[in-house]
Formats: structure tokens, sequence, C-alpha cells
């Protein structure tokens, strides 16, 4: 068997859908479809909840365009028959109402699941559904039900010796399923995530738990590149990748894959394809077990939203083991993911991924102690093979915050350029 992985893009629109439907009507054996939030639906999603847990008077406009967009998509693949379709989503619909119209909790992690996840269980249901009005016969699995994880909101970890024998019986049948990336539950019913862009991983998972032969990631770009297209000029396609060098480049930032994905088809030796669903008879790039040596161009990696924090003890006593240990602490109890870490004596530099409610209450807690500083217009650039006529082209004289090189890996923190 197989697992397709559709993103956001590839189900931004009607036409989306219906190409989706076309590249998943090739496939004759056992397939496992894993599918995103539309568009950009989980950035709106996380509007919503935003607003939600901060008691802004917004909620109900930000909820209104969340709906407005699948309706808008709806109406172009079912036209005037609607009666199916209008009885699944109506009780999502529904369902996010009442959330919003109670009070939040005390955490806004757990708020955050409950709320974004919405984006994939409506999206997949979505597709399951044209599926079935075009002949093909795909059954719709709430993924929340197998892929059992603990109650670390927003970063759940997965529980795989559960998930592996609900999976089993979940996806037993030959058959095409569709399911949700990103989402996931725990043993008491409550909705968990596996960090942002976290489909990647979903997918990665199943095709473990179910021993699947590959794992093909459709995307809006040919392969693996080796930079984003929407951002430099004369980008090349790499053809093939090792899971090691695949680590590397998604925990740089890569956006190709999600950081956790590589490890649980590493352990089974499952390759990963990278396709484009634009033009899905290219050979696109395979991500699997490779020794040798390969020749890999100069590999640019472009991560935003973040912010650069810099700590300064009060007492002007040095950073050591036991400060960064708890500083990191800090960090994980916000679920704030971090970049890039610099030190020297009596300070400590870091980058982190931004989220504007989890970050201040974080600055907060550490500002007793610490003098905080902060930029939140910065971006990570990361250049993998690098060369000085690469770093010159890219840097040149731009502002750089904070610099790192090894062997094969350079690292800037540098304010953003609006392009």
């Amino acid at each position: 068997m197989k697992v397709y992985k559709f993103g956001g893009a590839s189900v931004k629109s009607a036409d989306g859908v219906r190409n989706l439907c076309g590249i998943v009507s090739r496939e004759r054996g056992k397939l496992v479809v894993v599918i995103s939030a539309m568009g950009k639906m989980t950035n709106a999603l996380e509007v919503v909840a935003n607003s939600f847990f901060s008691h802004r008077p917004d909620t109900g406009r930000a909820l209104q365009a969340v709906i407005d967009y699948h309706e808008h998509i709806v109406a172009e693949l079912f036209c005037d028959n609607r009666a199916e379709i209008d009885a699944a989503l109506s009780p999502l619909y529904d369902r996010l109402r009442r959330i919003l119209a109670d009070k939040p909790s005390l955490s806004y992690d757990y708020e955050y699941d409950r709320i974004v996840s919405f984006g994939e269980l409506i999206s997949t249901t979505i597709v399951a559904t044209y599926m079935h009005t075009q002949g093909i016969g795909a059954r719709f699995v709430d993924v929340r039900g197998c892929i059992i994880t603990d109650a670390n909101h927003r970063d759940a970890n997965v529980n795989m010796e559960i998930s592996g024998t609900l999976c089993r019986k979940a996806f037993a049948e030959e058959a095409i399923y569709v399911t949700q990336g990103f989402i996931a539950g725990t043993e008491t019913n409550q909705t968990t995530t596996l960090g942002r862009e976290g489909s990647d991983y979903s997918a990665a998972i199943l095709a473990n738990l179910l021993d699947a032969e590959s794992v093909t990631i459709w995307k809006d770009v040919p392969g693996v590149m080796n930079a984003d297209p929407k951002l430099y000029d004369d980008v090349k396609i790499i053809p093939l990748l090792s899971y090691k060098e695949a680590i590397e480049l998604s925990y740089c930032g890569a956006s190709v894959i999600h950081p956790k994905t590589v490890k649980p088809l590493k352990n089974k030796r499952i390759p990963l394809h990278v396709k484009s669903f634009v033009r899905p008879d290219e050979p696109g790039s395979v991500i699997e077990e490779f020794t040798g040596r390969l020749d890999l161009p100069p590999i640019y990696i472009n991560k935003n939203n973040q912010v650069l924090l810099s700590l300064t003890p009060r007492d002007f006593s040095f950073i050591a083991e036991e400060r960064l240990s708890k500083i990191f602490a800090v960090l994980a109890s916000y679920r704030l993911k971090s970049s890039l870490v610099q030190t020297s004596a009596i300070s400590f530099s870091l980058c982190v991924d931004y989220n504007e409610v989890n970050f201040s209450k974080m600055v907060e807690e550490l500002h007793d102690e610490y003098e905080v500083l902060y930029n939140t217009d910065v971006e990570l650039i990361t250049i993998r093979h690098y060369t000085k006529e690469i770093v010159d082209k890219l840097i040149g004289e731009r502002t750089v915050f904070v610099e790192q090189r090894n062997r094969l890996t350079a690292r800037f923190v540098v304010p953003v350029e609006r392009r």
C-alpha cells in the first residue's frame, strides 16, 4: 500500500480538489490519502483561536471568513447537488460555533488544538464527499480515533504501540482512504495537533504503522529544490537525497518536509517521494537510504516568522548549564521552538518561531530574572553546502544580528527584507 499526502496548496480551490481526485483515481492499489487544511486555513483558524482566547470582539467575523472560504469551494464543486455535503459540513460548523460561544479555558494550547483542527476536518469532509460524487469509493477515517497521543497540546507525542493497533484495524481493507494530517487524539478523546505543518509527519506515522511501500508528498514545486522558487531565480531540483541530508534540511527550516517526518520512514526504510501535483507525471525527488557521497549544490532556506530574543541575567551571573536548562524549560512550557541558539559569558540569544500570545507570556515570565531584548521582524537564512560566493550573494551588505558557521552550514539572522 501507498500513502499520498496533499498539502493546503493542492486543495486551495475547487480545481485543486478536482486535480487531487484525478491523481488519486490513477492509483489501483490500497491507498491512504492524508490531507491538510485548505489553502491558508490553518493561519485563518489561528486568527480565530487567538481572538477567542483573547476575548476580542472580532471572533465571529474571523470565523465567518473561514466558513465563507470553504463555502465558495463547495459551491463550485457541488453546484445544485448540495444535500450530501451540507449534511456532512453543518455539524462541523455548528460544533465550532458552540466552542466559540463558550468561554475559553485557561490553556491556550488546548483551545488552539480544538479550534485549529477544524481546518483538516472540513477539508477531508469536502474531499471525501466530492470523491463519492465522482464514483471514487473513498472511505473517510477520522484520524483522531487511530493516531493516539499524549495531552501535550500543539506538539503531541504519538503512542506508536496503541496507534499501530488502531491504525491496522481502521485501514485494514483494500481501499482508498481519506484522512487528516496534523491532528490526532488522546485516549480520553481530546483533540491534539502534532506541530505546525505536521501533516507530513502524520503521513510518515501512518506509513510506518501500516508498513507502506512508499510515501508521496504532493507539492506545488516539482520536487525538493535547492531554494524556494518564490524567492529566488535559477533554482535547481535535487533528484536524490539521503535521509540524513533531509533531516538536516528540515531542521534548518526547509518547508518541503516537516522536521519529524524522516525518522519514522528511515526506521522502516520507506522511500519518500516529493512530486508536483501540477505535473504529476514528472519524476520529482526521492529521499531514501543512501550511504554514498552526493554532489549537492548550495541549498538555501529562508525561515520567516522568527523573533530574535536576547537574555542577560540581571545579576550579571554566567550563562551556565543550570540557567540554560531553565530557559529551555520555559520555552518548552510555551511550545516555542528554537531555531538557533548562541551564548556568551553573560548573554544568551536565540531565534524562535513567533506566536504573539505565547511569546508575550514567556517574556513576562523571564523579565524578573533577565534583561530581555528582542526583534520580531527577522528571518533566519540557512545556507547548506555554502560557498563564499553564495554567502556574498545572499547576505551581501545586509545587517547580520547573529552568524553561525560549521563545515557544511552557515546561518544568519537578519532583518526581514520587504520583497
